[in-house]
């Protein structure tokens, strides 16, 4: 391995259980020393279900759970969403079946506020990674680790 990847790689694992390791929260209120850029992690019943990352986790926190976020600010609900109505793969083409069309229909729609009530309930970690290259791997590295179901790093 380079050795300048094997310097980003190094805090991989400390990090990691760093955020297993602290106390989650799932009332809805961010902690105070809940700060900055980082990884979070959402899980139900203490199955690691998603893994995001960002450079304000609490503005990102209130884009995953509030309920007027759209489908490009709740992301993970928007999966569930799809989960739950059968429309588990996404389509960039306007019309009926595109993101925003999908929010139209009333059953997605429902679907969709569910899931962002359900996410709200969930439990949530955060650890502060400030460098974008180590928080890149390390979302990567948890959701690998961790196994998360929602995570997937597609293109389309």
């Amino acid at each position: 391995m380079h050795e300048t990847f094997r310097a980003f790689t190094e805090d991989l694992h400390p990090k990691f259980e760093a955020l297993m390791t602290q106390a989650h929260m799932s009332d809805g209120v961010l902690p105070a020393h809940y700060r900055g850029s980082g990884i979070y992690l959402f899980s139900e019943n203490a199955k690691s279900l998603y893994v995001g990352r960002t450079r304000d986790v609490r503005k990102r926190y209130r884009q995953h759970t509030r309920v007027y976020s759209g489908h490009n600010g709740a992301p993970f609900a928007y999966k569930l969403a799809r989960h739950a109505t059968g429309f588990v793969k996404a389509t960039y083409k306007a019309g009926p079946t595109s993101r925003a069309g999908m929010l139209q229909d009333p059953t997605f729609a429902k679907a969709f506020a569910d899931a962002i009530e359900r996410v709200r309930r969930m439990e949530f970690r955060f650890v502060e990674e400030l460098d974008p290259t180590r928080q890149c791997l390390l979302e990567i590295y948890v959701s690998v680790v961790c196994g998360s179901p929602y995570n997937d790093f597609n293109t389309t």
